[in-house]
């Protein structure tokens, strides 16, 4: 879209892609690949807060790259010693955490134990639940890290399990999510779960089954109701066909939009300008520019005009550390493998 509406400072705006391998050395070697020998001007990513912290500290904040995470929020990157070159287009975990807390104590939960990948994801997370919902008068009976990549959870479960909670709360992904639980399954362990954004994906009742997903209770951050959300998803299904019911899609395409307007704006591809810019063109006031409106905001930039871009996944007002405020989906599984929002909750 962009470079068929004239390119970012007159050239064509070029994609590098490196694979994190969700490992925080895999990440930084291949951000610096991406910086020292694809000489890119921005970072997009990465997804995992554990991988995302890292590249923030050695690579974007020590060469002067802005990085833009369309997935991380744990809430350690608030207050990161970064440079102020770390940003991203998703709310911290403080939200999210506060939002299913409210989510799970209405559902009639009244006690979980929460099994969490051992990052900064994860514990984040898990933690900022642990503190909403037993100020709600909740009780969190177990709270559990695990490790990536083992054949068996089954001790880690029976731990979780002990105490009798009515539900397990599981923060991590699904390499290793889908095995805890079908074993807390097989096991007899839970029967009811409460998953988050990294869990949000079809291939989870693919492999369970709807029968045993159907109450779960979800939460993810999500996109705003706006004419930005609509147009991006009809854009999307144009190019691709269906959107997909997983996260961070959107905001991905809005850090990428946000970092050209950034170079646009600056005039530069320059770290530091761009780093400043991207304050200027996400917040009010200014000329709102959303998706597929790249000719709008060129035209208002070279007159000089600021320019307030309100994105795929809603308005992006960076604050001071690079956060934003977000709103939050409360999902569930259908039976059928489908993934369904039950409500939006704004909030941050």
């Amino acid at each position: 879209e962009i470079n068929k509406a004239g390119g970012v400072l007159g050239q064509e705006l070029g994609l590098a892609i490196a694979d994190t391998r969700t490992s925080p050395q895999a990440g930084v070697d291949a951000a610096k690949k991406l910086v020292n020998v694809e000489n890119v001007a921005g970072l997009v990513g990465a997804l995992s807060s554990g991988v995302t912290i890292p590249i923030a500290k050695s690579v974007a904040a020590q060469e002067g790259v802005p990085q833009i995470s369309n997935a991380s929020t744990s809430p350690t990157i608030t207050n990161l010693k970064d440079n102020g070159y770390l940003f991203r287009t998703v709310p911290s975990d403080k939200l999210q955490g506060v939002v299913l807390g409210d989510i799970v104590y209405e559902q009639g939960v009244r006690s979980a134990a929460a099994l969490y990948v051992n990052n900064d994801y994860g514990e984040g997370l898990a933690k900022v639940f642990k503190q909403r919902f037993t100020g709600l008068g909740g009780k969190v009976t177990a709270m559990l890290p695990y490790e990536k990549g083992k054949a068996s959870y089954r001790g880690e479960l029976s731990n979780a399990a002990s105490g009798n909670p009515d539900a397990l709360l599981l923060v991590g992904y699904p390499e290793n999510g889908i095995t805890i639980l079908r074993q807390a399954l097989e096991e007899g362990y839970f029967d009811q779960f409460i998953l988050t954004d990294g869990m949000k994906t079809p291939k989870v009742v693919e492999a369970i089954g709807g029968q045993y997903m159907k109450n779960t209770i979800g939460s993810t951050p999500t996109s705003f109701d706006t004419a930005g959300a609509d147009y991006f998803q009809k854009a999307y299904e144009g190019a691709y066909g269906q959107l997909p019911p997983k996260p961070f899609i959107d905001t991905a395409y809005d850090a990428a939009y946000l970092l050209a307007l950034a170079m646009q704006k600056a005039g530069s591809t320059d770290g530091a300008a761009v780093r400043d810019a991207l304050h200027e063109v996400s917040n009010p006031p200014g000329t709102k520019v959303g998706p597929g409106e790249w000719a709008k905001a060129m035209k208002a930039i070279k007159n000089g005009e600021d320019v307030n871009y309100e994105g795929a996944a809603g308005p992006h007002d960076f604050d001071k550390n690079g956060d934003v405020p977000g709103i939050i989906e409360h999902w569930t599984f259908t039976e059928d493998g489908g993934v369904k929002t039950v409500r939006k909750v704004t909030g941050g």
